[in-house]
């Protein structure tokens, strides 16, 4: 006897274990990227990657199989390709809401692509490419964790770029103090955030993102400033 999930539904539509198997493999892959984001604190996260994942397989399931009534009529013939493109194209505005300018850095580039890349996962899971699926999800964390390391150090390297907090007390001045090392040291200036929410506690926390020969040396030389309570290093991806 056949179960219900393998039995025609209404309409002559098949739904059967293989799809739920689908669906269930694509929340999983997807909450493993959901989880990734939501660790590093990016705002698309394990909820939105999920969903985002979980629903693209659905639709492609849906396009693949559930026209099936119309097609074994012969008055209509089957095009997944139109719906998977839908998908491709309506994602977008997903990531572009994701995607914010902030005092002249953008932010949300990679939180966005992995927005697209859950849409995708779940695209080759609907449409039964599960080993390939389970590939991008592990080239993902090769991208997001391995890669980021390498990035940091290249930057570190090559462009001689450090992104440290500064953590100083409040009304001594000391910002314009740090900022007048920077010009003795021929430091660039190329990111700056600084909020007055920031202030806690009589200390005050600014984000600087520096460039310029020996700036590996920047942590110590804030840290040894009189009123600086801490220099902590930032390793942080902004998207």
């Amino acid at each position: 006897m056949q179960s219900w999930l393998a039995a025609p539904l209404l309409g002559g539509n098949v739904q059967g274990y293989r799809h739920l198997v689908e669906l269930l493999a694509a929340f999983g892959l997807t909450t493993l990227i959901g989880l990734e984001r939501t660790i590093q604190g990016k705002s698309a996260g394990l909820r939105t990657q999920t969903i985002v994942g979980t629903s693209s397989a659905l639709i492609m399931l849906t396009s693949k199989y559930g026209f099936s009534d119309i097609v074994a009529s012969g008055t209509e013939t089957l095009d997944p390709f139109r719906v998977a493109a839908q998908i491709v194209s309506g994602i977008g505005f997903l990531g572009a809401g994701i995607i914010i300018t902030r005092r002249g850095a953008v932010h949300g580039l990679t939180t966005a692509a992995a927005v697209w890349e859950s849409a995708a996962v779940g695209m080759a899971v609907g449409a039964g490419l599960l080993l390939l699926a389970i590939a991008v999800v592990g080239l993902h964390f090769v991208s997001a964790l391995a890669f980021h390391a390498v990035e940091a150090q290249l930057t570190a390297k090559l462009l001689g770029t450090v992104r440290v907090q500064i953590i100083y007390e409040n009304g001594r001045g000391m910002l314009r103090e740090v900022l007048r090392i920077c010009g003795q040291r021929n430091w660039q200036l190329t990111g700056l955030d600084a909020d007055a929410r920031d202030i806690d506690d009589g200390e005050v926390r600014v984000m600087m993102t520096l460039s310029g020969s020996r700036i590996a040396d920047a942590q110590q030389v804030f840290a040894d400033i009189d009123g600086v309570v801490a220099v902590l290093r930032s390793e942080g991806d902004p998207d």
